[in-house]
């Protein structure tokens, strides 16, 4: 395989740089050599031919020097052209002269207009997803209302799995985390109440925070860690495969098909779960109150009756389909927007995290004050 070259011969006002030899990868060195002494030419003459008629092997890596070097020629004011491509690689070449340039280096910015800019564009990103939010809000709504007048098109079968998989699968770590949670509380709280003589009062604080706040709260954030992430991978992996486009092709809205019994699921497991969890809670509270504090779990039982009231537990419940509902959209929205690519569909599920935990959260504030508003 012999070496390449780039000969340089006259011809009346204009050059030709006859190129022969092996322009491969291989002789790279060579190749940048040759070329870089060649780009030198620029200005030297007003017509500049490359021919290459004679190149016995050509590859991506010479194709873009030959490119590169026309391109260096002709931004120096010279006329210049590739002649004698054979067939066999005219298409190479081609492709490579497609790819643009590099542009110049964007001009460095102060560190002010940088911040100001991020979060404009952080400002813009709220906006596009609370429209994104309340588009799924109403495209819900519209596949339960057709549902609602056509029951035949209730997909049961699939309402009933994902109600296994968000509800009875989440039982155990729910009910453990919850478990855990009770104990910590009531050990914290009688460790500090016993300073003051008021170790039965942890009773009130367990009940009153399991049952409105901590109980929903921490469900809540749990299920969209877990049922949120799972919906948004979910429906990612479709959105990546064309699996929806082929829903759609075949005539089915992937609303009422795939968002519609998930959503279905959310609302029914997470009260659920709300309940299994409060209950779990108030055990370990208790027990660790019996075991930590010497209180007897008569005295407890009798405490609590006192403490709390139907309207506390209803309170927690009322919050839990709402939050179940805020977390499922947040999710579908994101599993819709992921792009055809891996890192695409890793951003919008964890994306579907923050914001399902971030609006959890709101919206338990929104709650208390709502409730502390009327007097409950």
């Amino acid at each position: 395989m012999s070496g390449p070259t780039l000969e340089q011969i006259a011809k009346g006002d204009g050059l030709a740089l006859c190129a022969a030899g092996s322009w491969t990868a291989r002789f790279a060195p060579a190749l940048e050599q040759i070329v870089a002494e060649a780009e030198k030419l620029t200005g030297s003459r007003p017509n500049i031919f490359i021919d290459v008629s004679q190149v016995s092997k050509l590859d991506t890596f010479g194709a873009w020097l030959i490119e590169r070097l026309r391109r260096t020629l002709t931004h120096g004011g010279i006329e210049a052209q590739i002649a004698g491509l054979s067939a066999n690689y005219a298409s190479l070449v081609g492709e490579v002269r497609r790819v643009e340039p590099a542009g110049p280096p964007a001009a460095s910015e102060s560190a002010i207009l940088g911040v100001l800019d991020r979060i404009g564009r952080a400002i813009y990103g709220v906006g596009d997803t609370f429209f994104a939010l309340i588009g799924m809000m109403g495209a819900v709504l519209t596949a339960w209302l057709r549902v609602f007048v056509r029951p035949s098109t209730f997909r049961l079968t699939s309402t009933v799995h994902h109600l296994q998989q968000v509800c009875w699968n989440a039982v155990p770590i729910v009910v453990l985390i919850t478990f855990l949670i009770g104990c910590i509380v009531a050990q914290q709280g009688i460790f500090h109440f016993r300073k003051f003589g008021a170790d039965v009062f942890v009773v009130d604080m367990l009940g009153l925070l399991v049952l409105r706040e901590l109980g929903v709260l921490l469900v809540a954030i749990m299920v969209a860690g877990r049922s949120g992430s799972a919906y948004t991978a979910e429906l990612g992996s479709m959105k990546m495969r064309e699996e929806i486009d082929a829903l759609r092709t075949m005539g089915f809205d992937p609303i009422e098909v795939l968002i519609l019994p998930r959503m279905i699921a959310l609302v029914i497991g997470l009260p659920i779960l709300t309940f299994l969890g409060g209950m779990a809670a108030l055990y370990g509270g208790g027990l660790v109150a019996w075991l930590y504090g010497g209180v007897d779990p008569e005295a407890f039982l009798s405490r609590l009756r006192d403490a709390i009231s139907i309207n506390h537990f209803l309170v927690g419940m009322i919050k839990a389909p709402v939050m179940a509902l805020v977390i499922g959209i947040v999710a579908c929205v994101e599993g819709l927007a992921v792009q055809g690519s891996a890192e695409s569909l890793g951003q919008h599920t964890t994306s579907s995290v923050v914001k399902g935990i971030f609006l959890v959260i709101v919206m338990d504030g929104v709650f208390a004050i709502f409730f502390a508003s009327i007097g409950i």
